[in-house]
């Protein structure tokens, strides 16, 4: 486990602390995701054997009708549908909670690099809280871009990683954007149904996409915290020489 930065330590510590924290959680979403992808088909696998015994399940006291008549059932079958039900609804969470999660770290990684070009020295990311009548507030992903012609011209070696990282995740939000326009309209078309499909298969990609500029992005949020880790050191240079001057 990597261990945070201290209280005292300067602010581009705590900020690369921050966007860590971002990918931490998308990792674990997406180990939770593939697990949950694996049970669910485990669970729905059609060449499972069902055992067709059955059982009576007897009318209470009180039941009158076709509730007063005894039902049989199929223990098997019944808990082996109740199952699939479950796994699917957890793998669509899952899947959801990481889609969800590699965009913050996605957009939160390119916010710090951003701020970091733009001169600033935030401690923490920002992210914008959105409120909900259900639940607890969530937190929005913001925009994904950052300067990467910056990059280009400081040389940075993962320019081009990151610009094809970030196309790679515009492809899909563009995607998933086509998929629900189509889906929105009173009439689908053949063609736009067909459309739509393939809008929707390139989408499904949006959570890995995002993860992975994340992480290109972590990278270059190291390189442009170079400039302001030299001044630092400088810094401390200079007031270590000074003190030492002023003991002599």
């Amino acid at each position: 486990m990597y261990d945070l930065a201290p209280d005292n330590a300067p602010w581009f510590e705590h900020l690369a602390d921050s966007v860590r924290a971002l990918g931490y959680a998308a990792h674990e979403w997406q180990l939770a995701a593939q697990a949950a992808t694996v049970d669910h088909a485990r669970a729905d696998h059609t060449g499972l054997d069902f055992h067709e015994g059955q059982v009576i399940g007897l009318p209470w006291a009180d039941a009158t009708g076709w509730n007063a008549r005894p039902q049989p059932h199929r223990p098997h079958g019944r808990a082996q549908r109740a199952l699939v039900k479950h796994y699917r609804d957890a793998m669509y969470q899952a899947r959801h909670g990481y889609e969800d999660a590699a965009r913050l770290y996605a957009s939160g990684a390119a916010w710090a690099v951003r701020v970091v070009q733009e001169g600033r020295q935030p401690r923490l990311v920002e992210l914008h809280r959105e409120p909900r009548t259900d639940g607890p507030d969530v937190l929005v992903p913001g925009s994904e871009r950052i300067d990467i012609d910056a990059l280009r011209t400081a040389r940075y070696s993962e320019a081009e990683k990151v610009a094809a990282a970030y196309k790679r995740l515009d492809d899909c939000l563009y995607a998933a954007q086509v998929a629900e326009d189509i889906g929105s309209q009173d009439y689908v078309a053949d063609h736009e149904a067909s459309q739509m499909h393939d809008a929707w298969t390139v989408a499904e990609g949006t959570a890995d996409a995002a993860y992975a500029y994340g992480q290109v992005l972590e990278r270059a949020l190291q390189f442009v915290l170079l400039g302001p880790k030299e001044a630092r050191r400088k810094e401390l240079a200079a007031a270590r020489a000074e003190a030492e001057g002023g003991a002599r």
